[in-house]
C-alpha cells in the first residue's frame, strides 16, 4: 500500500512537472501560444524604416483574415536613389527618387509567417540628371510581386525582410535633348518593421 501511494505521488509529481513545462513553453516570449501565424484576424501597422534614414517615410496598414492579408501603404523615399535597383536599362547618369506614392498589396501566408504577395503602386518618381541638376517627374503604375517572412519578437513586434520585383511600362523624360528611359524592372530587397495592434485567434 505504501509503495502504491509513493508511486502515485511520483506519477502525480511527474505529471505536474510536465504540465508546468508545457505551460512555460506555451507562454514563452519567443514561442507564444497560440502562434502568431495562427491568428484568424489581425490589424498591423508597419514601416519600411530605411526610408526614414534618407529623409523620407513609409507607412503601411494591413488587415489579415486567416491566411490572406490586405495592406495599403504610402511611401516617400527622400534622398534614397532607387535607380540602382533597375535592371538592364538603369542609367548611371541619372538619380531616381520616390516621391509620395500610394500602394495596394494582397498577400497570402503559404507557410507559417512566410508571405507571398502582389501589389499595385502608383509611383511618382523624381528624376535628376547628375551633371546638370535638372529634375523631371515621371508617373508610373507599377505592378509586381514579393516574398517576405515575419520574424516576431513576442506577440506584437515583428521584423519582415523580403525581396520585391517591380514591373512597369515604357516611360521617359527629356532633359534638353538627353532622354531618360525609366527601367521596366526593379529588383530590390526590403526590410519592414511592424507592430500587430490587434489579433483574434
Amino acid at each position: 500500500m505504501k509503495n502504491r501511494v509513493l508511486l502515485f505521488a511520483l506519477l502525480l509529481s511527474i505529471a505536474s512537472t510536465i504540465s508546468a513545462q508545457t505551460d512555460t513553453v506555451k507562454s514563452t516570449f519567443w514561442k507564444p501560444n497560440p502562434r502568431n501565424y495562427e491568428a484568424k484576424q489581425a490589424f498591423e501597422v508597419e514601416s519600411l524604416f530605411p526610408m526614414f534614414m534618407t529623409g523620407g517615410y513609409h507607412v503601411g496598414l494591413g488587415y489579415r483574415y486567416n491566411k490572406f492579408r490586405v495592406r495599403v501603404s504610402v511611401i516617400n523615399g527622400g534622398t534614397y536613389d532607387c535607380e540602382a535597383a533597375g535592371t538592364e536599362n538603369s542609367s548611371p547618369e541619372f538619380k531616381r527618387y520616390y516621391k509620395t506614392s500610394p500602394g495596394l498589396f494582397l498577400g497570402y501566408n503559404i507557410w507559417k509567417n512566410l508571405e507571398v504577395y502582389s501589389y499595385l503602386e502608383l509611383h511618382t518618381f523624381e528624376i535628376e540628371q547628375k551633371n546638370t541638376g535638372l529634375k523631371r517627374d515621371i508617373h508610373s503604375t507599377d505592378i509586381g510581386g514579393g516574398v517576405s517572412y515575419q520574424f516576431f519578437f513576442g506577440k506584437h513586434i515583428y521584423l519582415q525582410p523580403g525581396m520585391h520585383i517591380y514591373l512597369r511600362g515604357d516611360n521617359s523624360a527629356d532633359f534638353n535633348g538627353t532622354v531618360y528611359n525609366i527601367p521596366n524592372v526593379d529588383i530590390a530587397p526590403v526590410v519592414r518593421v511592424g507592430y500587430r495592434i490587434w489579433s483574434k485567434y
